[in-house]
C-alpha cells in the first residue's frame, strides 16, 4: 500500500499535466475535518479492494462456467451423434427384423413342402417294397418248372385270342389274289416270306393281282393324274385305301402296337398324320426312319385323290405301308417293299394266322 502510495506521489511529481490539474482540483479541508476525510478515503480504499477482490472473483467463477457450458456443449453435440446413430442402428435392426420373418416364413413353407414331400415319399417307398414283394413272389414263380409253363401256357393264349381277333379282321377284309396282269392295278407278288433272319425267301416269277373286299387298289393315278382318269376307279382306290387303313387300325389294336403314324378313319375319306411335318412329300429321297417329336405338330394326309393334291395322297399310301411293315417287324416278318400295300398286309394276315405265330 505504502508503495503504492510513493509511486502515485512520484506520478503526481513528475507529470507536470496532473501537477496542473491537480493544483486546480485542489480541495481545501480544514485540519479538524482531515481525520474523517482520511477516514472516508481509507473506508472507499477498502470498499475498492473488496470491490476488486469479489470481481476478480466472479471473473473467475464465469470462466469456470463457460468452461463448464462449453464441455456441456459438446457433451450434447457427442449425444446428438449417438442418438443418430442408435436411430440408424433402430432401422437396420427393423430391416433385420423384416427379413428375419420373411425367411421364418419362407423356412414354414419349405418345411411344409418337405414334410409333404417325405410323407409322399413314405408312401410311394411302401407300394414301390410292396411292388418289389410282388415282383419277388412273380419271379420266385417264373423261375420254378410251373411257372415258365403257365407264362407260356398264359401267352399262347393271348397269341391264339390275337390270332382269333385277326382272322375275323381277315374275313372282314379278305384279300386275294386274282390272276391276270393289268397295268394300272397293283401287281404284286405274293409267297411265304421268311422270318427275319432267314433271307433266303424269293418271290415267284408268276405275278397277279391283289384285291381287298373285291376292289383293286390302283396306283396310277397317285402318281399321274390328268383330266382322263376315270373317277370311278379313283373312288374305288380309295374305299379300297379306307379298307386298308381300317384293317391295320384293328389289327394294330389287338396286337397292342401304336402306330408310328396314327390313322384318322373316315371310309374313303380316311387320312393319315405324320409328326415330322417338315418332309417334304414331293422328295424323291424319303427317308425310312423318321424322326418324330413330340413338340411337332401332327400333319395330316390324305388316303384319297379327289380334291387332293397327288403327292400328299402318294406319301399317304407310302406312310401307310410303313405302319403295316410296322406290324409285319413287330412280329417278325420282313416287308415285301415300299409300294407293296396289298401284298404286305396279305402277308401280315396270313403270318398271324398260321400256327407259328402261336409257338414263338
Amino acid at each position: 500500500m505504502e508503495n503504492r502510495e510513493q509511486a502515485r506521489d512520484k506520478t503526481l511529481i513528475t507529470d507536470p499535466k496532473k501537477i496542473n490539474a491537480a493544483h486546480e482540483n485542489v480541495q481545501l479541508i480544514e485540519w479538524e475535518d482531515f481525520d474523517n476525510e482520511l477516514a472516508r478515503l481509507w473506508s472507499l480504499t477498502s470498499a475498492l479492494k473488496e470491490a476488486n477482490e469479489k470481481k476478480q472473483s466472479l471473473q473467475e467463477k464465469l470462466q469456470s462456467l463457460i468452461q463448464v457450458k462449453n464441455e456441456c456443449l459438446n457433451k450434447l453435440n457427442e449425444l446428438e451423434e449417438m442418438r443418430e446413430r442408435l436411430e440408424a442402428r433402430k432401422v437396420v435392426m427393423a430391416n433385420m427384423s423384416t427379413r428375419c420373418k420373411v425367411a421364418t416364413e419362407d423356412a414354414k413353407k419349405q418345411e411344409e413342402m418337405l414334410s409333404t414331400e417325405v410323407r409322399s415319399l413314405l408312401v410311394a417307398g411302401t407300394s414301390l417294397s410292396v411292388a418289389r414283394k410282388r415282383l419277388q413272389e412273380a419271379n420266385r414263380l417264373l423261375t420254378e418248372e410251373r411257372g415258365c409253363v403257365k407264362l407260356k401256357n398264359v401267352q399262347r393264349k393271348l397269341r391264339a385270342r390275337q390270332q382269333f381277333m385277326i382272322s375275323q379282321v381277315s374275313l372282314l377284309y379278305p384279300v386275294k389274289i386274282l390272276v391276270g396282269p393289268a397295268q394300272e392295278q397293283e401287281l404284286e407278288s405274293y409267297s411265304s416270306s421268311s422270318r427275319l433272319g432267314n433271307p433266303s425267301a424269293s418271290k415267284p416269277v408268276n405275278q397277279g393281282s391283289l384285291t381287298i373286299l373285291g376292289l383293286n387298289l390302283t396306283l396310277l393315278p397317285f402318281t399321274k393324274m390328268s383330266f382322263f382318269t376315270d373317277k370311278k376307279e379313283v373312288q374305288r382306290s380309295a374305299t379300297a385305301l379306307g379298307y386298308v387303313a381300317h384293317a391295320v387300325s384293328l389289327i394294330a389294336s389287338y396286337l397292342q402296337v401304336p402306330l408310328r403314324y396314327p390313322l384318322r378313319l373316315g371310309g374313303s375319306r380316311s387320312y393319315i398324320n405324320d409328326h415330322a411335318s417338315s418332309i417334304d412329300p414331293a422328295s424323291s429321297d424319303l427317308s425310312l426312319d423318321t424322326t418324330l417329336s413330340a413338340n411337332v405338330k401332327l400333319a395330316e394326309f390324305p388316303l384319297f385323290l379327289e380334291g387332293q393334291d397327288t403327292t400328299r395322297a402318294a406319301y399317304a399310301v407310302f406312310l401307310l405301308n410303313k405302319d403295316i411293315e410296322q406290324l409285319l417287324n413287330f412280329i417278325g416278318v420282313k416287308s415285301l417293299g415300299p409300294r407293296h400295300v396289298l401284298a404286305n398286309l396279305k402277308e401280315l394276315l396270313r403270318s398271324v394266322q398260321s400256327s407259328e405265330y402261336i409257338d414263338t
